[in-house]
C-alpha cells in the first residue's frame, strides 16, 4: 500500500533529519511533541504537529497508543520511528500493522529476534555468522527471571568456563545499559545484580547473557539495506571504536583497519545476517574486529543509526530517502557491484555534559547556538562540513531526554582532511548557556594515536581519565580579563558603540568576579573560583587590568587589552600583539548578571559580585541534594541509619544515566525526603544528616 503522509515518532535532530528527506520526496510530514518540546525545531519544521503528553518519555514518546492515535487524528498513513524510543519495539511495529499504518522499518518478527541478544546470537550461530564465545540460555526466561538458568551460581560457572574478563550484558539492552565488564570472580555477583537492576529499569527485562570480553578490539559496523523483493546489499563499514562507557563518541567511514577484501568478507556475513531474519529496510550489523582480522557478531540494530551521515557522505546516498522509498514498495536502486566508497567522513556527538565533572549531563537555556557552517569573515559556506541539529537559540535543555544535542560531521578527500575540518567545525561552532563536551572531542581528534588510526574500544577508558590525558581546564589570565571587561560593560549598561572616552569612569575601580563552574577547574591566581581585579584606562580603547595577591607577590600580574569593537555576541581585541575574536552572551535571568564566554577548552560562565553582598555558602554538607532534575531510582538508607562520607544515599536517573548521590560527612540519617519513583528537581533535598 502506497503512503503519502509520514508521522515521525521521535524528536530532536533525527526528527528534523527525517522531515527534511521526506519533504524532498514530496511526502507530507507530522511531528509529535511532549510538553517540553512544544516549540522545538522539529515541531515547526513539520507540516503538522500533534501533542502526545507530558515531558517524561514514558508518558509521551514511549506510549504506543498515543503515537497511533496521533497518526490517525492527523491522517498519517506511515510512521518513521527514528532511533531510540520505539524504533526497535516489536509491539509498536505490530500495532502499526494492525492500524493499517506503514511502519518504516523491518517486520515485528525481525525486530523481536534481533532485539534479544540471546535469540539473535542463537540465530546467527545457526546461520554461520561468527559470534563471540559466551553463554546464552536456549530457553526463554521470564522478564524478571529467577530460575536456574539465570541465577548467580550458573552465571559464575559459565564465566569461569569462558574465562575472565567477561562482559555481562542485558539481553534486551543497548547503548551500554545493563552492561558490565567483570575482571575477576569476586566482582561477578555485584555486576550481575547491578546489570539486572539497570536492565529491568531500562528495558523491562532482567534477562542477561555472558560474552568473552574483547577489550582491545575495534567496533566495526556494516550498513545493510534490504527491499521487499529479496534484494539485500551492504554499504560498507563504519568504525565506531572510540567509545566511553560503551557509548560511541567518534564515528568514521571507512575504517583504516578494514581492507577491501575484509570489507567484502564482513559485508557478506552482514548480508547473511539480514537474510537470516527476512530483513527489510535499513539495518546495522555490529562486529568486534581483532588485529589478526578475526571478527565476531555483536548485535544487529534494526533501525537507522545515529552515525548514518558518515555513510551518506562516502556513498553519496540519502539513507532516509532509501528507507522511505523501500517502505513505499520500491526496489533497491543499486546492486552490490554499483556501490562505491569515495573519500572519508567523521562524526562526533555534541552533548550537554561537563567533561570536567565526570561528564555530568547539563540542563539550562541555550542562549546562543551558531553552527560553523559559514566562514564569518567571507560569509562563504565552509567546504566539507555538515551539522545535524535539533536545537535552536532560546530553547531549554531539559532533564527528560538524552543529552545529545547535535551531530557534527566533516567530509574530506582523505581521512586527514576530514579530521582537520571536523576539529575546526567543533571548535568554531558556538553553544553558550550550558556546558558541553567540545573540548573533550577536540582532545580525542587531536590525539596522536587517533590520528594514526590506532584507537580501539578501550582507548578512552585507559587514556582519557582525570589522572591521565583528560586535562582539567585552566582559565587563562586573558579569559579573566575579557570577563572583567565585558561584565563591567554590562554592569554599567554600556552599549557596543560606547567603547570610547565615555568608559573612562566605568573602567576605573575594581571588579570581584566569580567563575560558576565548580571545583574541577583550576584558575591560576584565583582562590575558590573568585578573583578581584583592578581597572585603569591607558588610552581611548586600551585598558590595563591588574591583579595583586596580598599573600603571594609572585602571582601579581598586569595585563593589557586593546579593544577593536564589540557586537552583541562578539568581542574583537588585541592581546599580546595578536588580534583575536571571542564569542560571548549575557544571561540576564539571575539577579546578578552572568556572562558566558566561549573557549575551545570548554565554555566559561562568570558572575560579577562587585555590587552584591558576599555570596551565600552552598547548601551545607549535612544535606544530600539532587545533582540535577530526574527520577529517584532507589533510596539505599533509612532514617536513623549511620553513614560515612562517600556512602551512596540514593540513586537518581536523568538523561538516560544513573547518578549516585553520596553523603559528604559522617553522620546519622535524620530525614529522608523522597521515595523511589519520585520526580525531583536539581538541588532538591534528598536526605538530611545529623552531624555531631
Amino acid at each position: 500500500m502506497k503512503f503519502s503522509k509520514i508521522l515521525i515518532a521521535n524528536r530532536g535532530e533525527i526528527a528534523v533529519r527525517v522531515i527534511r528527506s521526506a519533504k524532498d520526496l514530496g511526502f507530507r510530514t507530522v511531528a509529535v511533541y511532549s510538553d517540553a518540546d512544544k516549540f522545538s525545531p522539529h515541531t515547526k519544521m513539520a507540516d503538522e504537529a500533534v501533542y502526545i503528553g507530558a515531558s517524561q518519555a514514558s508518558e509521551s514518546y514511549l506510549k504506543i497508543d498515543k503515537i497511533i492515535a496521533a497518526a490517525k487524528v492527523s491522517g498519517a498513513d506511515a510512521i518513521h520511528p527514528g532511533y531510540g524510543f520505539l524504533s526497535e519495539n516489536a509491539e509498536f511495529a505490530q500495532a502499526c500493522q494492525q492500524a493499517n499504518i506503514t511502519f518504516i522499518g523491518p517486520s515485528s518478527a525481525a525486530i523481536e529476534l534481533m532485539g534479544s541478544k540471546r535469540l539473535a546470537k542463537i540465530a546467527m550461530l545457526e546461520a554461520g555468522v561468527p559470534c563471540i564465545p559466551g553463554y546464552q540460555s536456549k530457553q526463554n526466561q521470564p522478564k524478571d527471571s529467577n530460575n536456574d538458568d539465570s541465577d548467580d551460581a550458573l552465571f559464575m560457572d559459565k564465566a569461569k568456563e569462558i574465562g575472565f574478563p567477561v562482559m555481562v550484558k542485558a539481553s534486551a539492552g543497548g547503548g551500554g545499559r545493563g552492561m558490565r565488564l567483570v575482571d575477576c570472580e569476586n566482582d561477578m555477583a555485584s555486576a550481575l545484580k547491578s546489570a539486572r537492576s539497570e536492565s529491568m529499569n531500562a528495558f523491562g527485562s532482567s534477562e542477561l547473557i555472558l560474552e568473552k570480553a574483547l577489550t582491545d578490539a575495534r567496533h566495526i559496523e556494516i550498513q545493510v539495506f534490504a527491499d521487499t523483493f529479496g534484494n539485500v546489499i551492504h554499504l560498507g563499514e563504519r568504525d565506531c571504536s572510540l567509545q566511553r562507557r560503551h557509548q560511541k563518541v567518534v564515528e568514521e567511514a571507512p575504517s583504516m583497519a578494514v581492507s577491501e577484501s575484509l570489507r567484502a568478507q564482513m559485508g557478506a556475513t552482514a548480508v547473511l545476517a539480514a537474510k537470516a531474519c527476512n530483513y527489510v529496510g535499513a539495518g546495522t550489523v555490529e562486529y568486534l574486529l581483532n588485529d589478526d582480522g578475526s571478527y565476531y557478531f555483536l548485535e544487529m540494530n534494526t533501525r537507522l543509526q545515529v552515525e548514518h551521515p558518515v555513510t551518506e557522505l562516502v556513498t553519496g546516498i540519502d539513507l532516509v530517502a532509501w528507507q522511505l522509498n523501500i517502505a513505499n514498495g520500491e526496489k533497491l536502486p543499486l546492486t552490490q557491484e554499483q556501490v562505491s566508497l569515495k573519500g572519508h567522513a567523521m562524526e562526533v556527538r555534541l552533548y550537554a555534559e561537563d567533561p570536567s565533572d565526570n561528564f555530568m549531563p547539563q540542563t539550562g537555556n541555550i542562549l546562543l547556538w551558531q553552527p560553523a557552517l559559514t566562514d564569518p569573515k567571507s560569509q562563504q559556506p565552509i567546504a566539507g562540513v555538515r551539522v545535524d541539529s535539533g536545537i535552536e537559540q532560546g530553547q531549554t535543555v531539559s532533564p527528560f531526554y538524552d543529552p545529545m544535542l547535535v551531530k557534527l560531521i566533516a567530509y574530506g578527500e582523505n581521512r586527514e582532511q576530514a579530521r582537520r575540518r571536523l576539529i575546526r567545525l567543533v571548535e568554531d561552532s558556538q553553544l553558550l548557556g550550558v556546558r558541553d563536551n567540545r573540548s573533550f572531542l577536540c582532545q580525542l581528534l587531536s590525539d596522536q594515536n587517533f590520528i594514526e588510526g590506532k584507537a580501539s574500544t578501550n582507548y578512552i577508558g585507559e587514556n582519557f581519565t582525570e589522572n591521565k590525558s583528560l586535562t582539567k581546564q585552566v582559565v587563562s589570565l586573558e579569559e579573566w580579563c575579557l570577563a572583567a571587561l565585558l561584565l563591567n560593560q554590562q554592569q554599567n549598561k554600556q552599549t557596543p558603540s560606547m567603547i570610547g572616552s565615555s568608559l573612562q569612569t566605568a573602567f576605573t575601580g575594581e571588579r570581584l568576579l566569580t567563575l560558576n563552574q565548580g571545583k574541577e577547574l583550576t584558575q591560576g591566581p584565583a582562590q575558590d573560583n573568585q578573583i578581584k581585579i583592578a581597572f585603569s584606562k591607558l588610552s581611548t580603547n586600551q585598558f590595563s587590568i591588574n591583579y595583586q595577591d596580598p599573600e603571594c607577590k609572585q602571582n601579581d600580574w598586569c595585563q593589557q587589552i586593546e579593544l577593536i569593537d564589540i557586537t552583541s555576541t562578539q568581542i574583537n581585541y588585541f592581546y599580546d600583539g595578536v588580534r583575536k575574536t571571542r564569542t560571548f552572551v549575557f544571561d540576564n535571568s539571575p539577579a546578578t548578571p552572568s556572562l558566558w564566554l566561549s573557549s575551545t577548552e570548554g565554555n566559561l560562565n562568570f558572575s560579577d559580585k562587585s555590587l552584591s553582598a558576599k555570596s551565600s555558602e552552598s547548601a551545607g554538607s549535612d544535606q544530600v541534594l539532587a545533582s540535577m532534575d530526574g527520577v529517584v531510582i532507589d533510596v539505599l538508607v533509612k532514617e536513623g541509619a549511620q553513614v560515612k562520607s562517600g556512602d551512596v544515599v540514593a540513586i537518581i536517573e536523568a538523561m538516560k544515566m544513573e547518578h549516585l548521590l553520596k553523603a559528604s560527612l559522617d553522620g546519622t540519617i535524620e530525614k529522608i525526603s523522597v521515595s523511589a519513583g519520585d520526580q525531583v528537581q536539581a538541588r532538591q533535598l534528598i536526605a538530611q544528616l545529623a552531624v555531631k
